[in-house]
């Protein structure tokens, strides 16, 4: 982002080579760190290296300088396959195949075939914001991937560590309910120390709702928890890091993580 900052007067539009397996979570991190950019910021890669005859790269390449070059691009996408996805939506959900990255919970923005764009969003003449960069992300924001058995005690160790805790529970959002109110007791200590819960899915599509069931619904009450209704894992831990590098006062850091920002949330 600095480096984009750096060179964007001289250029009508980046290209970033980058390695796959972490491709959507810096694409995610671009669209809050470069905000309402004219011009497109795109992010490649490949399965297979570039110096094989029989790779995706080249083409995976080829497609993103003639997206870059487009008319109607702008901030940040993620090409990958003769598909453009917004640097918030991506997501790698293969390890070997070619078409390794979808677009979660919207739509692709454009496809690529044989040297045509068709785009599907079209809307740069609606912009009116000037481009914002910004400069700094917290990196003390940690994940929690819930297991059957799991008990509440691993909350306390990772509350030394961290100022953020994304929990990644069951279906539409939920804690475990065991008999020592382990889960419960744990992240009463997060919220009562000032620190941040934030609940999401394991589920790829579709996103959360802790509304939807009792145990949801009651923790979420009691706590003020926020959850990441239907913005990608990705999105949700680069936002949450975009956001606690300005400002831990609670009721902005609800506000900021329910602002839409290249399209990344549609309902909350």
């Amino acid at each position: 982002a600095r480096r984009v900052y750096e060179m964007r007067a001289g250029f009508d539009g980046v290209v970033i080579t980058h390695g796959t397996d972490t491709m959507a979570y810096t694409a995610a991190a671009l669209s809050y760190l470069i905000q309402d950019s004219e011009k497109p910021i795109v992010i490649t890669g490949s399965q297979k290296s570039i110096c094989l005859e029989n790779t995706d790269a080249r083409l995976n390449l080829y497609n993103s300088f003639l997206y870059a070059a487009a008319p109607g691009s702008h901030g940040v996408s993620l090409v990958f396959d003769g598909k453009v996805i917004l640097g918030t939506r991506a997501r790698k959900e293969r390890t070997k195949s070619y078409n390794a990255f979808s677009s979660i919970n919207f739509p692709y923005i454009a496809t690529i075939q044989d040297n045509h764009i068709i785009f599907y969003l079209d809307d740069k003449e609606q912009m009116q914001d000037e481009v914002t960069f910004y400069h700094k992300l917290d990196s003390k924001v940690t994940l929690l991937k819930l297991i059957p058995s799991m008990n509440g005690d691993i909350l306390d160790y990772l509350f030394k560590h961290y100022d953020a805790i994304i929990i990644e529970s069951f279906g539409v959002g939920g804690i475990p309910s065991y008999e020592d109110d382990s889960f419960h007791r744990a992240i009463e200590r997060w919220v009562n120390a000032g620190k941040f819960v934030i609940m999401t899915t394991q589920v790829t599509n579709e996103g959360s709702n802790m509304s939807v069931y009792e145990i949801g619904k009651t923790i979420k009450k009691e706590f003020g928890l926020l959850e990441a209704y239907d913005m990608t894992l990705e999105a949700t831990v680069t936002k949450l890091m975009w956001i606690l590098g300005q400002t831990h006062e609670p009721d902005m850091v609800k506000e900021m993580l329910y602002s839409t920002v290249n399209r990344d949330i549609l309902y909350t």
